[in-house]
């Protein structure tokens, strides 16, 4: 008889406790094949701070020039929208880098923060490539009820759209 009002308080709790979760993690994924070999494709997006040279939605890109950790860049996208990324890791040797969205800018894209692994493999033979952009990020607005423009949704069509397009455009523009 005791332990009932200690299970009618959990029962009164746990509504209130699930009010209080903010935003969980969302993933992008997208690849692309590219009849190209590895170092050239390699050789295309290697600069972390030039991506504006392959990269459609990128209308200007400028950086330290650092292909190392803590190299930044800043890159603006064609709603004229400015969004500063850092870069975590580089391996020239493993064609492959990542970085974090350094300082937010929603109304620019309408994602947090987020982390990016950018990766070229050999395909199916030496003159193909499969590039990989990945990503773990966060919607725009972390409050349990954000505006429609700011929310999951939102984030995850925005990420996978920069993706396609760019692995589209980096396509275009090796295989033209």
């Amino acid at each position: 008889m005791i332990r009932l009002p200690y299970l009618l308080l959990s029962f009164l709790l746990f509504p209130v406790a699930s009010l209080a979760h903010g935003p969980t993690p969302q993933k992008a994924k997208e690849s692309i094949t590219i009849n190209a070999s590895v170092d050239t494709v390699w050789n295309a997006i290697k600069q972390f701070d030039a991506i504006a040279g392959w990269h459609p939605d990128v209308k200007a890109s400028s950086g330290d020039g650092k292909n190392a950790s803590d190299g930044i860049r800043t890159i603006t996208l064609q709603n004229d929208g400015q969004l500063v990324e850092s870069l975590d890791f580089y391996s020239d040797k493993d064609h492959e880098y990542n970085y974090r969205l350094k300082v937010e800018n929603v109304t620019a894209f309408p994602v947090g923060s987020y982390t990016t692994n950018l990766q070229v493999t050999a395909g199916s033979d030496a003159n193909t490539s499969v590039v990989t952009l990945k990503s773990r990020f966060y919607r725009g607005d972390s409050g349990n009820t954000p505006p429609e423009s700011l929310n999951d949704a939102a984030a995850v069509k925005a990420m996978n759209a920069f993706f396609k397009n760019g692995l589209m455009g980096l396509k275009q523009k090796l295989e033209k």
